[in-house]
Order: C-alpha cells, then sequence, then structure tokens
C-alpha cells in the first residue's frame, strides 16, 4: 500500500504573520537551520517528498542556496501560493492567477523545476482556485483537510495570538470549518465547469474518527505520553489498512526542529520540545510508516491514483 510524504515549507515569518507578531514584514527565515538539518532527516531513511513552496521564500536570496539542495538531492516541489495568506479562499481570479505565476517563476528560478501540485495556506481553497489549477495543467491539489477539529484549533490559535478583531476576522477560516469533517478522506475529483476534472488528494486523517494525525498532532501527543502517541499512530495505520486508505501524511518544519533553534516561535504547540527530541520522535514515526507503506511523493501518488477508474466525484469546495 502506499503513502505519500509532504511537508508545508512555512517560514518563520509565515507563522509570525498569521499569528499577529510583529517583525514579520522584515521576512526573518530559519532556512539556514531548519533545511540542512530536515534534508539530512529524509536522507535517513531515503525518502523522496514533496516541499510545497511559499513563493516570496523562493523569491528571497537569503534562502536561494539552501533551497537549491531540495531538487538537488531528489525532491519534488509543490505551489503554497506567494504570500501564504489563510484567507486565500477569498482572493478573485486575477489575485490567484498572480499568486500562482509569481511563485511558479520564483520556484523554478531557484530550484529549475516548475510545480505541478498546490497546497492552499492554512489548508484555504475554492472552486476557481480549482479551475485555474486545472487551466493551468496541474496534476493534483492537496488542500483538504477532513476533519471536524479545525474549530477547535483555531480557537486555540486565537488565545495565543494577539491579533486584532480585523486580524482574526481574515483569519476566520484558518484550519476549517465542522463540516470539513464531513468532507472524503480518500482521493477523489473536483468536477468543475465544461466536463473538466481536477485530483484532490486530501491530508489524511484517521479514517471513520476523522482526527488529524500528522507530526504536529503526533507531537503534541508525545508532549504527554510516547505510549500515547505510538498508540494513536498505531490506531491510524490500522484504521487505514482496514478501509483501504492510502495516507497522505503532512510535515512541517517545526515537526523536526524545537524552540532551542528558534525561540521566536515558542508560541507554536511542541515548540518547548528541543530538536534532538524531535528527532527521535521521528525516527518512531517514520519507522512505523516505512514499514507499513511504500513512501511517495505527492506526484508519484498523484499518477498511481489517476490509472484507477471510477474515481468518486465532488463539486463543493
Amino acid at each position: 500500500m502506499n503513502a505519500s510524504i509532504s511537508l508545508d515549507l512555512d517560514n518563520q515569518w509565515a507563522y509570525m504573520k498569521v499569528h499577529g507578531d510583529e517583525g514579520w514584514e522584515k521576512y526573518p527565515s530559519y532556512f539556514n537551520k531548519f533545511l540542512p538539518h530536515g534534508l539530512e532527516m529524509l536522507d535517513k531513511y531515503g525518502l523522496k517528498i514533496t516541499f510545497f513552496i511559499v513563493g516570496r521564500d523562493a523569491d528571497d536570496p537569503q534562502n536561494s542556496d539552501v533551497m537549491k539542495e531540495i531538487t538537488q538531492r531528489g525532491h519534488e516541489v509543490g505551489n503554497h501560493s506567494y504570500n501564504h495568506e489563510a484567507w486565500f479562499h477569498l482572493y478573485s481570479r486575477d489575485e490567484i492567477l498572480d499568486e500562482l505565476n509569481k511563485t511558479e517563476e520564483a520556484i523554478f528560478n531557484v530550484t529549475g523545476a516548475k510545480p505541478i501540485g498546490f497546497r492552499g495556506p492554512g489548508f484555504s481553497r475554492s472552486k476557481e482556485l480549482f479551475k485555474i489549477l486545472k487551466e493551468k495543467n496541474y496534476l493534483y491539489d492537496a488542500s483538504t483537510l477532513a476533519t471536524w477539529i479545525g474549530p477547535l484549533a483555531r480557537a486555540y490559535y486565537f488565545r495565543q495570538s494577539d491579533l486584532t478583531k480585523e486580524e482574526r476576522k481574515t483569519r476566520e477560516g484558518l484550519f476549517g470549518s465542522f463540516s470539513d469533517g464531513l468532507k472524503r478522506i480518500k482521493p477523489f475529483k473536483w468536477n468543475l465547469d465544461n466536463e473538466a476534472e481536477l485530483l484532490e488528494i486530501p491530508v489524511s486523517t484517521i479514517p471513520v474518527f476523522k482526527l488529524p494525525f500528522h507530526f504536529s498532532y503526533l507531537h503534541y501527543l508525545a508532549g504527554v505520553s510516547v505510549s500515547l502517541m505510538n498508540a494513536y499512530l498505531q490506531t491510524a495505520i490500522t484504521m487505514c489498512k482496514i478501509t483501504n486508505t492510502e495516507p497522505s501524511f503532512l510535515l512541517h518544519p517545526l515537526d523536526l526542529i524545537g524552540g532551542d533553534l528558534i525561540p521566536e516561535l515558542n508560541f507554536f504547540p511542541g515548540m518547548e520540545l528541543s530538536s534532538s527530541y524531535k528527532a527521535e520522535l521521528y525516527d518512531i514515526v517514520m519507522t512505523k510508516l516505512n514499514d507499513n507503506f511504500n513512501l511517495v511523493n505527492m506526484s508519484e501518488h498523484a499518477n498511481i491514483i489517476l490509472q484507477r477508474k471510477n474515481l468518486p466525484m465532488k463539486i463543493h469546495a
């Protein structure tokens, strides 16, 4: 059974921006700390994954040298928007096009590769986005997270932030709605106008229960008990196998580095854990995934899925 692995390459400024912290406008970057460390950890298991890259980071000269390593080491690149705004779903057609085009150009200039997959910041998405992705010959979208706990995660995030009322309003779609728990976990196709279709590969949640199990949630559980984290992950793997669900497993930079390296982001859940301890948790999780699945990048997973007949169709984003 296959499983795809991806990493949303959100930078320090992106977390600060969503959180409402001063100084994000200077676009501070931790890529020189994270990417060498993260790429080495992926190499340990021979993993070739998909990095969803923010265009502004690819355009920033301070990131160029380390970002080149992504494709040089055989990883795929994906489009994660240019400005990484969780209200991306509110953008007009022209704004979406501008974001996609600028990001494609920036990624190509620094990595030599063109993205064929997209993930919205904060899992934001819209039907207009899907139409444009299809027009631009993207292979897949990966902006869906089928879980009912999104509003709870958003409420927790807001309590930890200094956002103004106006800033909270622009972020009111962050992490989705309760109705997302009704969405499909397995891949499907968006049914667009003029009989066009676009493959959607949701970020996996635990089948039936619709609870997230990407690495950020596993870290939270490990803060309580590593045994609890192990049991939770094993439950997710078992349910995927019982329901014949091929997982799409999500990583973030903060899953692999701790507050000892990036103290500015200590407000984020799990950042009280050290980088060395997170490396130990990574070993546990990746060993389990590697033992149970054939781990591939997103486009390889997409091409395997598209060979199958009668994929379900959905209309509404």
